[in-house]
């Protein structure tokens, strides 16, 4: 796998302090793309363990709430064994820390039913995700309003909760209701 870009102290990508992956690769080309320089796997540099072990140093600090990926696709079949290890080893060396992912498939359409490369990593990759940015953007449904997320068609969703109860959860903060967040995302 190749990744576009890591940021680190970015606050656009889930709540609080994070450090963001763009991964390189993806075959949805949806209209609009803010990235579509990522679509192609070979952009950017080679994903090594020297680059795990950075993303897991720049999760240290107290201050950094957790991991976000996006990409390009976290969940293209072929980035699949390279971000499950990512997720592996964060999970070991920073149990505390969230992490958000953004993907293109739905969760129950796509993720879950096992349309998407190999089931079995998926559920991995799934069971270390808090929450869950699912659909592709649809520029017809854009909205600046929306709070971490580019169009009205994509959901927040609580992982943990939707993977517990067998329906989907979404991930909600109170923030439209005026109620906080601490630096986990939780109330």
């Amino acid at each position: 796998m190749n990744y576009a870009a890591i940021k680190t102290c970015d606050i656009a990508n889930g709540p609080g302090v994070r450090t963001s992956l763009f991964v390189s690769g993806c075959t949805h080309h949806c209209k609009g793309c803010f990235q579509p320089e990522t679509w192609d796997f070979s952009y950017g540099e080679p994903f090594t363990q020297d680059v795990i072990d950075t993303i897991l140093h720049s999760l240290e600090p107290a201050y950094v709430a957790g991991l976000t990926l996006l990409g390009g696709e976290p969940f293209e079949p072929a980035n699949q064994p390279a971000v499950a290890e990512l997720l592996r080893q964060l999970r070991v060396s920073c149990p505390g820390k969230n992490v958000w992912a953004f993907t293109g498939f739905l969760l129950d359409r796509d993720l879950l039913s096992g349309r998407v490369g190999d089931a079995a990593l998926v559920r991995q990759m799934l069971g270390c995700i808090d929450v869950l940015v699912d659909g592709p953007f649809v520029l017809e449904k854009k909205d600046l309003a929306l709070r971490f997320r580019g169009s009205s068609n994509q959901r927040l969703i609580d992982v943990p909760a939707t993977l517990s109860s067998g329906e989907i959860v979404l991930w909600d903060d109170g923030y439209q209701r005026g109620g906080h967040y601490d630096a986990k995302g939780t109330r």
